[in-house]
C-alpha cells in the first residue's frame, strides 16, 4: 500500500515510523525541507499542499492520506482534495474541531460528566492558565498566587484562555480508535515529565488498579461515542488524590505513545485504523495485552553532559535517522552521527516485563556515558511547590 503522510515534524515521525512497520510504502510531504521525518520515509517531497494545482495531480496512485500536522488551512485543504480525488483520509474533522479547542472540549466534559480539573473561580491556587487552541502544553502557565494572577490579567487578554485548578500526580495516556460506530481502546501508558512539564519518557507498564484502568477505558469509550469518532483520539489524564481527571483530548495522531504501545503490545494503531479506512469496514476483534515492557525516552548529549529531556528537543535538529541496536537500545530515532559532540535521540528500550526494561535502560545509559566519556547525567522532573514565581511550560506535540 502506498500512503502519503502530510507533515514531517514530530507527529510525522510517529506516522512514518508506524507506517513503515506496517510494511507500507511511505511518501512524506512537508512544505519545509529539513523536517525530522524527512530521512525516515521512502520518498520525501517539499510541497505546499494548499497550492491545489500542484497537489491534486500528486494524489494519483495514492491509497491513503494520513495528516500529521495541526495547521487548519492545510487540514481543510486535505479534506477537500481527498474527497475530490477519492482517496481515504485518516482524519475526523468534526472530532478534531472539538478537541483542538479546550473551550469546546471542556464544555463537553462538563455536559457529559467527564471528571476534569475544577474551573476558576471555583478552585483555589495554584491554577493553570492555557490558551484554548494551543497544542499539548504549548503556552501553559502555572500561577501560584492571586498577586501573580492579577499581574497576568493586567498584561494579557485571557478571554479565549482556560483557567482551572493545578493538579499534581502521575500522568497517563490512552488512545481510542473509532470507525463507523465501532470503538476500541488500546493500552494505557504512563507519562514522565521534565522540569518544564514536557513529556520526557513514556513507560508501557502502568501501576494503576484494575478499577482505575476500567474507569479510564470507559471514559475514553464514552468520549469516542459522544463524538462519533472516525479516527484516532488520545486522552491524557492525571491521577490526583486517587481520582483520574481528564486534562485534554486530541482527535489526531499523537506523538510518542503510539510507538510505545506498538512495542508493548505489538499493536500498530495506524495499520489497524488505516486498513479500516481503506477497506471501508471495521477491524476484527483483537486483544490488547502487554507482551513486553517498554521505555521510550528522549536524551540530549552535549560535550560531557547527558540530559533526559522533553520531546521538544527532537523538533529542531533537522532530519532524524533510525538506528537499530543503538548502544544496547532496541532502536533509536536520532540526529547522531559518528564524530558529533552534540546530538539527540529517542531511545526505544524493551524487556520481558517493565522491570527488565528499566534494568536494560540503565545499562544503555551507562554504555552511552562510557562511550562518550560523559561525566554529568541529569534526569530533571517538575519543580516542587516551594519554587518561586510561575512556570511557563514547554511546547508539546
Amino acid at each position: 500500500m502506498r500512503v502519503v503522510i502530510v507533515g514531517g515534524k514530530l507527529q510525522g515521525v510517529e506516522a512514518v515510523y508506524l507506517a513503515k512497520k506496517a510494511g507500507w510504502e511511505v511518501v512524506l510531504v512537508d512544505k519545509e525541507s529539513e523536517v525530522p521525518a524527512a530521512a525516515l520515509c521512502d520518498q520525501f517531497y517539499s510541497m505546499d499542499i494548499t497550492k491545489v494545482v500542484e497537489w491534486i495531480p500528486f494524489l494519483r496512485g495514492i491509497d491513503m492520506l494520513i495528516p500529521a500536522l495541526e495547521n487548519q488551512e492545510a487540514l481543510d485543504c486535505l479534506v477537500r482534495t481527498a474527497n475530490y480525488a477519492g482517496v481515504p483520509l485518516l482524519f475526523d474533522g468534526d472530532a478534531y474541531a472539538i478537541s483542538s479547542s479546550k473551550i469546546k472540549s471542556n464544555a463537553m466534559f462538563a455536559e457529559t460528566g467527564v471528571p476534569a480539573p475544577i474551573p476558576w473561580p471555583k478552585c483555589g491556587f495554584p491554577i493553570i492558565v492555557k490558551p484554548s487552541d494551543a497544542s499539548g502544553s504549548e503556552g501553559v502557565i502555572k500561577i501560584k498566587s492571586a498577586l501573580e494572577f492579577q499581574r497576568l490579567l493586567a498584561e494579557n487578554d485571557l478571554t479565549e484562555w482556560i483557567i482551572e485548578e493545578y493538579l499534581e500526580g502521575p500522568s497517563y495516556s490512552l488512545e481510542v480508535i473509532g470507525f463507523s460506530g465501532f470503538y476500541k481502546v488500546l493500552k494505557i501508558t504512563e507519562l514522565h515529565m521534565d522540569e518544564s512539564y514536557d513529556c520526557k519518557r513514556v513507560v508501557g507498564s502502568v501501576s494503576l488498579s484494575d478499577e482505575l484502568i476500567a474507569e479510564f477505558e470507559q471514559i475514553a469509550l464514552g468520549l469516542a461515542r459522544n463524538m462519533n469518532l472516525n479516527g484516532i483520539m488520545d486522552i491524557e489524564t492525571i491521577l490526583h488524590h486517587g481520582q483520574l481527571k481528564v486534562l485534554e483530548i486530541d482527535a489526531r495522531l499523537p506523538s510518542q505513545t503510539p510507538i510505545a504501545v506498538y512495542h508493548s503490545t505489538g499493536i500498530n494503531m495506524i495499520e489497524i485504523l488505516g486498513e479500516a479506512f481503506r477497506q471501508g469496514k471495521h477491524w476484527q476483534a483483537f486483544d490488547v495485552s502487554e507482551k513486553r515492557g517498554v521505555i521510550y525516552e528522549h536524551i540530549h548529549v552535549m560535550n560531557d553532559r547527558l540530559e533526559i529531556s522533553g520531546e521538544h528537543i527532537m523538533a529542531d535538529v533537522g532530519p532524524l535517522h533510525l538506528y537499530p541496536d543503538f548502544f544496547g537500545a532496541d532502536e533509536a530515532i536520532s540526529s547522531y552521527s559518528p564524530g558529533r559532540t552534540e546530538w539527540v535521540a529517542t531511545l526505544i528500550i524493551t524487556g520481558k516485563d517493565g522491570q527488565a526494561a528499566w534494568d536494560k535502560r540503565g545499562i544503555v545509559i551507562q554504555e552511552i556515558l562510557k562511550e562518550f566519556g560523559i561525566k554529568h547525567y541529569y534526569d530533571p522532573s517538575p519543580v516542587n511547590e516551594d519554587s518561586k514565581g510561575f512556570i511557563k511550560i514547554a511546547c508539546g506535540s
